[in-house]
C-alpha cells in the first residue's frame, strides 16, 4: 500500500471566509454562529474569521469567487438555508447553489464548503441548525479545517531522483 493522505482539524493558519444567505436569517444566522464556533474551538482566531452576506443562496457562488480571488482565505465556507415550498423555485436554487459552489472550488482551488441545508421544512432545518440533529455549520468549520490540512499535504513536491 502507497501513502495515505488525510486532513486533520488542527487550526495551523490563514484566514476563512464564511458567505451566508441572508434568506431564512433566524437559520442562516444559526449555522454562522455554529460556523464560528467550530473554526474557534480547533485553534482559528476570531480576527481571522471574516463573513459576507448576500441576498439568498443563489448568490453565494459569486461572493465565494471573489473571497477566494482575494488570494487570502485558506477555505470559504458557504452557508444558506433553502426550504421547499410550492413551486419548483426550490429545485433550481438549490442546484444552482450546489453547482456554483462546487465550480469555484474547482475553478480557484480553494476549498469552498457546502454548507447549504436543503429541506422540506423549516423544522427539519432548525434541527440542522443547532437543534437535535447539531449544527451543520459547526461540521462545515470542521471540514474547512480538513480540506485545508488535507490540500497542504498534497502540495506538489519537488521530484527526486
Amino acid at each position: 500500500m502507497g501513502r495515505v493522505f488525510e486532513g486533520d482539524l488542527v487550526a495551523r493558519s490563514g484566514r476563512f471566509g464564511i458567505v451566508v444567505a441572508r434568506f431564512n436569517e433566524a437559520i442562516t444566522t444559526a449555522l454562522l454562529d455554529g460556523a464560528r464556533a467550530g473554526l474557534v474551538r480547533h485553534g482559528v482566531s476570531e480576527e481571522s474569521i471574516d463573513v459576507a452576506w448576500v441576498p439568498g443562496s443563489l448568490e453565494i457562488p459569486l461572493a465565494a469567487s471573489r473571497l477566494a480571488q482575494r488570494g487570502d482565505y485558506a477555505a470559504v465556507i458557504c452557508l444558506g438555508a433553502i426550504i421547499r415550498g410550492e413551486t419548483a423555485h426550490f429545485d433550481y436554487v438549490a442546484a444552482g447553489a450546489a453547482q456554483g459552489i462546487n465550480r469555484v472550488a474547482l475553478d480557484m482551488g480553494v476549498p469552498m464548503i457546502f454548507g447549504v441545508l436543503t429541506t422540506d421544512t423549516v423544522e427539519q432545518a432548525s434541527a440542522r441548525a443547532g437543534g437535535k440533529l447539531g449544527n451543520k455549520g459547526y461540521e462545515a468549520a470542521e471540514t474547512a479545517l480538513e480540506m485545508c490540512n488535507l490540500l497542504r499535504s498534497l502540495a506538489p513536491q519537488p521530484v527526486q531522483a
